[in-house]
């Protein structure tokens, strides 16, 4: 289904990926500071999960100012929340690239005002630091987060090595969880794999995270 979401004086590109049965829980997913909502791994995702029974709503932010970006998936966060249509007990914010920077930046925000409503995040290739730049940590948003964090990442993604982002997981006072794909780069990309096969295993990841957290239909 697709809607356009007021945002100031223009309106942001969306798609729900809605499940056959009423959902309980939803995932809001946005894409990184290329592409849309389009991305291959995001429309893969939000097919998966909604064949699960988990509401999806992708949309597209062209911006490359992440406090832009924020405001953009903060905007979709309330949009969904008063959503008549879809009536949700709680939703889970996913991104991919810099799309998981404004999601961790969203909850930080968001957690000022104790709300129950987003019940966790979900970081695909976090981009932890620039390329070649290790000593620079995008970790600030991570390390005031309480609610759960999944991150799936690259074995070699060059934003965001192995030992760094593990280090960053370890001070985190959030319950989390590092799956590493093994030797895929920033773009999930695996010599000797097929795209369709790595996006299976993203898949099947997330989905077995949100079903440690929430009671979700399995099949």
């Amino acid at each position: 289904v697709k809607v356009k979401i007021p945002f100031g004086n223009k309106y942001l590109d969306a798609i729900f990926s809605v499940p056959e049965k009423k959902s309980t829980y939803g995932m809001i997913l946005t894409h990184g500071a290329g592409g849309d909502m389009n991305f291959p791994h995001l429309v893969s995702l939000a097919t998966c999960l909604a064949s699960h029974g988990v509401l999806c709503l992708r949309f597209t932010c062209k911006g490359l100012n992440i406090a832009y970006r924020t405001k953009a998936f903060k905007t979709v966060v309330e949009y969904l929340k008063l959503s008549d249509d879809y009536k949700l007990s709680g939703v889970f914010l996913a991104g991919r690239s810099m799309g998981s920077r404004a999601a961790a930046s969203v909850i930080r925000q968001l957690s000022q005002h104790d709300d129950d409503f987003i019940q966790g995040l979900v970081c695909l290739s976090y981009p932890l630091h620039r390329p070649k730049l290790q000593s620079k940590l995008r970790d600030e948003d991570l390390l005031f987060i309480r609610c759960p964090v999944l991150f799936v990442s690259g074995s070699a993604d060059d934003m965001c090595e192995k030992h760094l982002l593990e280090g960053v997981a370890s001070k985190m006072k959030a319950p989390k969880k590092i799956h590493w794909i093994d030797k895929a780069n920033h773009g999930m990309a695996v010599k000797g794999r097929t795209i369709d096969d790595v996006m299976e295993e993203i898949n099947a990841q997330v989905f077995s995270w949100l079903r440690e957290h929430v009671e979700l239909e399995h099949k």
